[in-house]
């Protein structure tokens, strides 16, 4: 069967006066050779269910449709862009669902059924929030093909003993692989932002990448990175515990810094936190 017939996307634009709003970080992506390509990356997309946060006007929507996905559900909160996204779902009859909404007050994984991708241009206003978000959850998910803020994508792929690395970067690769893809520049999309964007692909793992309670491990990250230029002997007196206690446990150096250190040396200091927090007392 061969695809409908879509007006343009400026068309769409200028009929439904969706200009871009800043305070709902909006800025579209028009170039069809670039959603083409970013669902080809989220692919293949034929056996699962698509969700797409911030659609806008629906340019990686047709892509993703065009891909041959076999139902895209898009979280979108601008009513403006909800009735032009209408239009959309009457081409693919049965294939398209819009839910109305705000993405960082609905649950991606409760609105479709298993398997399930994630594929989005982020407004970057919310992009960390909703990551941080879909990771307490991230089995859920076969995939996620998300569009950040270069800078973002940077920090989420970031290795030890280098500037971008931190709290962002253990907590993701903690719990996916994480792939960057290809940059976008900023003259790609409508109004063209500030900075470069990057597509990256997570991919949740089965098992974290070492065992250890996601609230011990967000402690020692917060204590770690909040002073990271101070050695661990220092930085981590913030957790109210023996320090050196927890360093000799995990035969951690008191003279590291939380950048030198990798995922799982962070995941053995939050293993061994709890032994020796106050706040494990009653558990």
């Amino acid at each position: 069967m061969s695809p409908p017939e879509l007006p343009p996307l400026r068309e769409v634009i200028a009929r439904h006066g969706l200009s871009a709003r800043k305070a709902l970080g909006q800025n579209f992506l028009l170039d069809l050779n670039l959603t083409a390509r970013i669902a080809r990356a989220a692919a293949p997309l034929e056996q699962v269910e698509v969700i797409e946060i911030g659609p806008g006007p629906g340019g990686l929507t047709r892509a993703l449709l065009l891909a041959g996905a076999r139902h895209v559900t898009a979280i979108e909160r601008d009513e403006r862009c909800v009735a032009a996204l209408a239009e959309l779902a009457a081409a693919f009859p049965g294939r398209l669902t819009v839910v109305p909404g705000d993405a960082l007050e609905l649950d991606p994984a409760a609105l479709t059924p298993a398997p399930r991708k994630i594929v989005a241009n982020l407004p970057y206003n919310i992009a960390t929030p909703l990551l941080l978000g879909w990771l307490g959850n991230a089995t859920a998910y076969d995939s996620l093909t998300l569009m950040f803020q270069k800078e973002v994508a940077a920090r989420l792929a970031a290795v030890p003993r280098t500037k971008a690395y931190g709290r962002l970067s253990v907590m993701t690769q903690w719990l996916c692989e994480v792939r960057p893809l290809f940059d976008i520049p900023p003259r790609a999309f409508v109004p063209p932002p500030k900075v470069t964007s990057t597509v990256l692909r997570l991919t949740p793992r089965d098992a974290p990448l070492a065992p250890c309670r996601r609230e011990d491990l967000e402690r020692v990250l917060a204590a770690g990175f909040g002073q990271r230029r101070k050695m661990l002997r220092q930085s981590l007196k913030s957790l109210g515990v023996d320090v050196e206690a927890l360093l000799a446990a995990t035969g951690t150096a008191p003279t590291a810094r939380a950048e030198e250190l990798p995922v799982e040396a962070f995941c053995a200091l939050a293993r061994a936190l709890r032994p020796l927090s106050p706040r494990s007392a009653g558990d």
